[in-house]
């Protein structure tokens, strides 16, 4: 098989079935609402010491009191000029809010209130806009809004649920459902279709987005085009992915992304164009399907390839703790840009499962030759899979493994997974054709993991490195040298044909894992239970009591 394909790149369309491894309504424009806070460098005294209301009933000039609301977002923050909260009462608004150099401001419902922002009446401009935007703003929450609608059949707009950039810092995104909008634009094999449902740009080469939290939101029911539901993309540091729940999006479910024109000039190639320093946890992740999207059409059929979680470019991320199920590709740690790298990545304490072609695939997806695309990919190195568990991920019984290393792969590390093949091929571990004449590939290392395959024949079990394929768990090893204190096993999970992977009390991963160290897989698993609750580590995301 040819290899993985993200679903950002243009790239080739069906992969080959043979093995050598395996390896994703415009209505009449209404005026944006703009809100300031004063002077840019404002900070509020006493934030959330002052409230202002705006309901549907409200009018310009109001006292912002409950009983006197104001009508507009807009007005109640430019009351704010030392910060405080807009508390807005329930009902649709059909309004664009700009929060432009405002400090110390919190945006919320009042009480439990249900908010809707409807950019149904709207018409988004071309380049990128948002029904929330926060430009050169800090210590900005955002809160409880219902935000639907946006869209457009326009390739020159980005329609946008909430959008960060510019010197923005400390901000916070947290129990908003971000749903039912995008670019309808129905042209065939086109990427300047584009839209997000939560979108952070540090487009600022000397002031990098710091401390952001997307935390506890819904993002679903988005037409993406060639972008991505949720993304931080270029000069973004300290950063939390948390909570969510993304789901039945026709592309990219998480990306974390370095080495675009975010950043143009000398800047672009370096540390600064990088998301960095973040954690993507506790996630749900599901039915990230690219499939129908026109943008993913090319040589006479779709490009079924779109990442629950994807690391495109980013560097010291953690993914931990996430539950991955039904996407294309559940996890991939990679770089599109050829002079890209991804690297110092970590992925542990995972559930991936039932993706239509690989549960987790790391490195660049070309190597420069016609059979995947001509193209010339980045590196991935550095990077360490601990203690995922991964069951039954090639749902398109394609041949395709739960594993796949790619080209341009050095330095990385699988220890401690569960590892369990339900397809016919009984494909566990992937490579890619010519990956042996790689020069800057290495092999990497595997060794305490459980593997098994349907039927439990390890004889016919499938691994893959470096180019070459071996049938036959002990003729892997042998080979290779890898997974020496590895085992062929049933790992004997619960529930797995229902999602659930935790472990059975018998199962042969309780306390088999090797020694790890906390600060690399992580002080908690799968379910917030400390990581070890026995002699030794689990193998796998879930730690048995």
């Amino acid at each position: 098989m040819n290899a993985v394909r993200s679903a950002r790149s243009r790239r080739t369309s069906a992969w080959v079935g043979t093995l050598t491894g395996v390896v994703a309504l415009a209505a009449a424009p209404v005026a944006t609402t703009a809100i300031g806070a004063g002077p840019a460098g404002a900070v509020a005294h006493s934030a959330g010491s002052q409230r202002v209301f705006v309901s549907q009933q409200g009018h310009a000039g109001a006292a912002g009191t409950r009983h006197d609301p104001l009508a507009s977002v807009d007005e109640a923050v430019d009351r704010l000029a030392h910060g405080g909260v807009v508390l807005l009462r329930g009902g649709t608004y059909a309004q664009r809010v700009m929060l432009r150099g405002v400090h110390q401001v919190t945006i919320r419902p009042f009480r439990h209130e249900h908010v809707i922002l409807d950019g149904g009446p709207l018409t988004p401009p071309p380049d990128r806009s948002a029904m929330v935007t926060i430009v050169n703003s800090s210590r900005v929450t955002v809160s409880g809004l219902d935000i639907r609608n946006y869209d457009t059949t326009s390739k020159s707009a980005m329609p946008i649920g909430i959008y960060v950039h510019g010197a923005s810092s400390h901000v916070t995104l947290r129990h908003n459902h971000v749903h039912s909008m995008g670019n309808y634009n129905g042209t065939l094999g086109n990427f300047d279709i584009n839209a997000h449902g939560i979108a952070v740009y540090g487009d600022r080469a000397r002031h990098p987005i710091v401390d952001v939290t997307i935390s506890h939101n819904e993002v679903d029911h988005l037409a993406l085009g060639a972008s991505e539901s949720v993304v931080v993309n270029g000069n973004v540091n300290h950063w939390r992915i948390t909570y969510n729940r993304i789901h039945d999006n026709n592309n990219i479910g998480i990306d974390a992304i370095g080495f675009e024109p975010t950043l143009s000039g000398p800047a672009r190639y370096s540390r600064a164009n990088r998301a960095r320093n973040g954690v993507i946890a506790d996630n749900v992740i599901t039915n990230i399907i690219s499939r129908g999207n026109p943008a993913y059409f090319e040589d006479g059929g779709w490009c079924n390839c779109a990442d629950g979680i994807y690391i495109d470019g980013g560097t010291a991320i953690r993914v931990e703790r996430n539950r991955v199920r039904g996407n294309d590709i559940g996890i991939e740690v990679a770089a599109e840009n050829a002079r890209g790298s991804a690297d110092h990545v970590v992925v542990a304490d995972n559930f991936i499962t039932r993706s239509g072609y690989v549960g987790i695939a790391t490195g660049g997806y070309c190597d420069g030759k016609g059979d995947c695309g001509g193209v010339e990919t980045g590196r991935a190195f550095a990077n360490r899979f601990l203690h995922n568990t991964l069951y039954a991920n090639n749902q398109f019984a394609d041949g395709s493994p739960e594993i796949v290393v790619q080209y341009h792969v050095s330095r990385t590390l699988f220890q401690g997974n569960v590892v369990q093949a339900t397809g016919p091929a009984h494909a566990l571990v992937g490579t890619v054709p010519r990956a042996q004449d790689d020069a800057s590939g290495r092999m990497p290392r595997l060794d305490g993991n459980l593997y098994y395959a349907s039927g439990g024949r390890a004889a016919r079990a499938s691994f893959g490195v470096l180019g070459v394929t071996y049938t036959g768990w002990q003729a892997y090893r042998t080979a290779t040298g890898q997974d020496s204190h590895s085992r062929f096993a049933d790992p004997d999970l619960r529930h797995p044909a229902r999602g659930d992977l935790h472990l059975r009390a018998r199962s042969p991963a309780i306390d088999a894992g090797l020694p790890v160290r906390p600060h690399e897989v992580g002080r908690r698993d799968i379910d917030g239970q400390h990581r070890v609750q026995g002699p030794r580590i689990d193998v796998g995301a879930d730690e048995r009591r």
